[in-house]
C-alpha cells in the first residue's frame, strides 16, 4: 500500500523538495501552503513521479488551518502515515525594529500552526495505531543570532515541543515524533524573508542543498533515529556556544554583519511573512555554497523535478 506523505510548506524550499523525495520513492503526497500557483506547480514535479496529488490551499497559522488540512486528507485518501511539518517563514530585524505584526505571524507559522497540527493529527494516529510526525526546525533550534530573534524563539520552541511530545507519545510505540535540524539551506526562504534592516539578506556559510536536507526528512521517517542535523555548520556552532558563550556572541554578530547583512540598501519590507506571493515557486534560492555573491538571476525561478537535484 502507498504511503500518504503530508508535506506543510510543501510549495517551496525543503517542504517541496521532501515531497518530490516522498514521491520519487512512491508515496502519494499532500501539500499544504498558502500559494495556489507554487501548489499547482510543485503538485505538477510530484505527478511526473507517478504520485497521486491533493494540494489544499491552508493557512497553517490560522486557528482553524491544521483542522481543515487534516479533515481534507482524512476526506480523501482515508489516512495520514507521514505528516512533514516544514511551513515557515523568516523575517530579519532588530527586536525594536520589527513590527509586532510580523513577529507573531513568524511565531504563529513556525511554531504554534506546528503545535496546533500535531494536536490535529495525533488522535488519526492513535486510531489507526501508527504514524510518524517530521518536524522540520533549525540549527537556530538550538544556537541564536542576531536581526533574527523571531525565527530563533520558534525554532527552539519548536524543538521543545517535538520532544516533550514525544515523551507523551512513548506509551503509543507505533507513533514516531521526530525531528530535522538543517542549518543554511538554499532555498527562497532569504529572498521572501521580512526585512527591517536597512541591508540585503543572505544566508550565513557554509549553504547546503535543500535535497540533502530532503533526504533526512526521509530517513528519520523510516529510520530509528528521532533528531537528525544537517550541515556542516552543525559542527562548528553548537559546540561553540556551549564551551565559549562569550566568544560565540561575538563571532555570530560580526558573522552576521559582514555575510549575513551586506551593506546594500534595502527598503522595509514584510516579505512572503504576512502574505503570500503567487509564484511558481521552487527548491533552490540560488545560493553559491559560499555566498559571497547575489544568487544569478533566473536561479530562484527554477521550477521541475531538476529543482530536486543537489545545487
Amino acid at each position: 500500500m502507498r504511503q500518504v506523505v503530508v508535506v506543510t510548506g510543501g510549495s517551496r524550499g525543503i517542504g517541496r523538495a521532501a515531497a518530490l523525495r516522498f514521491a520519487a520513492e512512491g508515496a502519494d503526497i499532500v501539500l499544504v501552503a498558502r500559494d495556489e500557483v507554487a501548489l499547482a506547480s510543485a503538485a505538477a514535479d510530484c505527478r511526473a513521479l507517478g504520485a497521486e496529488v491533493l494540494t489544499l490551499s491552508i493557512d497553517l497559522a490560522l486557528p482553524d488551518g491544521p483542522e481543515r488540512a487534516v479533515g481534507a486528507v482524512v476526506g480523501r485518501f482515508g489516512r495520514i502515515d507521514v505528516w512533514v511539518a516544514s511551513a515557515s517563514v523568516f523575517s530579519y530585524g532588530s527586536v525594536e525594529d520589527t513590527p509586532d505584526a510580523v513577529r507573531d505571524r513568524v511565531i504563529q507559522t513556525n511554531l504554534v500552526g506546528h503545535m496546533r497540527a500535531a494536536r490535529a493529527v495525533i488522535p488519526h494516529f492513535r486510531a489507526r495505531g501508527h504514524g510518524t510526525i517530521v518536524f522540520v526546525g533549525s540549527l537556530y533550534s538550538q544556537v541564536a543570532g542576531p536581526y533574527v530573534s523571531s525565527y530563533v524563539a520558534a525554532k527552539h520552541g519548536l524543538l521543545g515541543f517535538t520532544r516533550s511530545l514525544r515523551q507523551e507519545m512513548l506509551a503509543h510505540r507505533g507513533i514516531r515524533i521526530t525531528i530535522v535540524l538543517p542549518a543554511s539551506i538554499d532555498t527562497p526562504i532569504y529572498q521572501r524573508a521580512a526585512n527591517y534592516t536597512g541591508r540585503t539578506a543572505f544566508p550565513l556559510p557554509p549553504v547546503v542543498a535543500a535535497d540533502r536536507v530532503a533526504r533526512a526528512i526521509v530517513q528519520v521517517a523510516r529510520g530509528p533515529r528521532h533528531e537528525v542535523g544537517v550541515g556542516a555548520a552543525q559542527f562548528l556552532t553548537r559546540p561553540l556556544q556551549f564551551f565559549a558563550p562569550r566568544v560565540y556572541d561575538r563571532f555570530i554578530r560580526t558573522l552576521q554583519h559582514v555575510l549575513g547583512l551586506r551593506r546594500r540598501p534595502n527598503a522595509p519590507t514584510p516579505g512572503a511573512v504576512l502574505d503570500a506571493q503567487h509564484d511558481p515557486g521552487a527548491v533552490s534560492g540560488g545560493w553559491p555554497r559560499i555566498p559571497l555573491r547575489w544568487p544569478r538571476r533566473g536561479r530562484a525561478d527554477t521550477v521541475g523535478p531538476r529543482a530536486a537535484a543537489p545545487r
